[in-house]
C-alpha cells in the first residue's frame, strides 16, 4: 500500500460538480493506492503510520490534535514508469480488491477517533487542496515495494 500524505489547510473532493468529501479545517489529505500484494496487515500499518505521523505543526500527529483526514483512492500511485513512456499499472490491485482496503483505511482512522472524509472510489474526481508548508510525504507498507 502506498500513500501520499499532505498537510493541508483545506481540501475537498468533487464528483460531477458535487462535493462528496471535505475537511472541516486544517488536516491531512491522503491519496491511497493499493497493490496486488496488500492485505489487512498493510491496512493496519497504514492506519498507524498516517494517524501517528508527526508532520503537523509543532511535530504533532493527527491523533495528537484530532486533525481531520480526507482519504482519496488513487490507483495511479502504483504506476511504474521504469520502462517506456506509458506507466504500467500491473502492481495496482483491481477495484474489487482495492475498494474494501481503502475503505478499511478510512474505517481504521475513524476507530482512532479521527474525523475522516472520503472521495468516491472509482469516480473521476477533482481534488482541491491547499498544501501547508508544503509538507508532503510518501508512506509505504511492505506490500507496495
Amino acid at each position: 500500500m502506498r500513500a501520499v500524505v499532505a498537510r493541508v489547510t483545506e481540501s475537498s473532493v468533487t464528483v460531477d460538480g458535487e462535493v462528496v468529501g471535505a475537511l472541516p479545517g486544517p488536516g491531512l489529505l491522503v491519496l491511497v493506492g493499493v497493490s496486488v500484494d496488500d492485505d489487512e496487515a498493510d491496512v493496519d500499518t497504514m492506519v498507524r503510520k498516517i494517524s501517528e505521523l508527526r508532520i503537523l505543526h509543532d511535530e504533532k500527529s493527527a491523533v495528537d490534535v484530532g486533525a481531520p483526514v480526507l482519504v482519496v483512492s488513487q490507483f495511479t500511485l502504483l504506476g511504474s514508469t521504469s520502462r517506456g513512456r506509458r506507466p504500467s499499472w500491473s502492481r495496482a490491485a483491481p477495484g474489487a480488491r482495492a475498494e474494501p482496503l481503502v475503505e478499511a483505511v478510512a474505517t481504521g482512522l475513524r476507530a482512532r477517533g479521527l474525523n475522516v472524509a472520503t472521495g468516491a472510489f472509482g469516480a473521476t474526481m477533482q481534488v482541491h487542496s491547499v498544501n501547508d508548508g508544503p509538507f508532503t510525504v510518501i508512506v509505504e507498507t511492505a506490500g507496495s515495494r
